[in-house]
């Protein structure tokens, strides 16, 4: 995915309807409102009426953050950077993730807007109790905890200059946005970037 000229500055327009293009925006309070109480209820849910021992609880909801991390290397990498002739994918991608990387510092679009965020969570919700039945209670908190973190994470990178201790973090990524595109997709994590070879020169 290659713009000859990134814009720091401004907002890309992807819908000529005001309340389509309301839908493609967001703000890391609106998401945080509406999973942070989920995760709180299904952790207590999966102890209080499941009856999950701690020991269970805590290395599913562990095991679900860690699978966040490979799912948004997966995502970033064939689903939001899909290269295309066709002009409809073209568009599609576009949308979905294109308008990021013309315009890196929109701060209204570096969550997902509610409801694809919504549409995706129960989806994977449903995905999950079908692979772990009742154990999806308790894996899916680590899911969206893990997504959470990446937010935050891509929030921050874009938004603000980096700690000292994560400055690799932000490199990594403005490397994947300025220089090499088709290279570091990791955003919350480098793993998966250096098991399947995705990292950007460090040089």
């Amino acid at each position: 995915m290659h713009f000859d000229k990134i814009k720091n500055k401004g907002q890309g327009q992807l819908f000529e309807k005001e309340y389509l293009e309301s839908l493609t925006k967001s703000h890391p309070a609106i998401i945080y409102s509406m999973y942070l109480p989920l995760i709180l209820f299904l952790v207590y849910y999966s102890r209080a009426y499941l009856e999950l021992t701690w020991t269970s609880l805590i290395l599913a909801f562990v095991a679900g953050v860690f699978t966040w991390t490979f799912v948004e290397y997966v995502l970033h990498r064939f689903v939001f950077h899909i290269i295309s002739e066709k002009p409809n994918i073209q568009r599609f991608i576009y949308k979905i993730h294109g308008v990021h990387h013309e315009y890196p510092r929109d701060q209204e679009r570096l969550f997902m807007p509610p409801l694809p965020s919504i549409f995706l969570a129960a989806f994977f919700l449903g995905l999950f109790f079908l692979l772990m039945g009742e154990y999806a209670f308790a894996f899916f908190p680590g899911f969206v905890s893990g997504y959470l973190a990446y937010g935050s994470m891509h929030f921050a990178i874009h938004a603000f200059k980096p700690p000292f201790f994560m400055k690799s973090l932000w490199r990594n990524h403005h490397l994947h946005h300025y220089k090499y595109p088709d290279k570091g997709f990791g955003v919350s994590s480098v793993l998966w970037d250096y098991v399947f070879g995705t990292m950007p020169p460090q040089k």
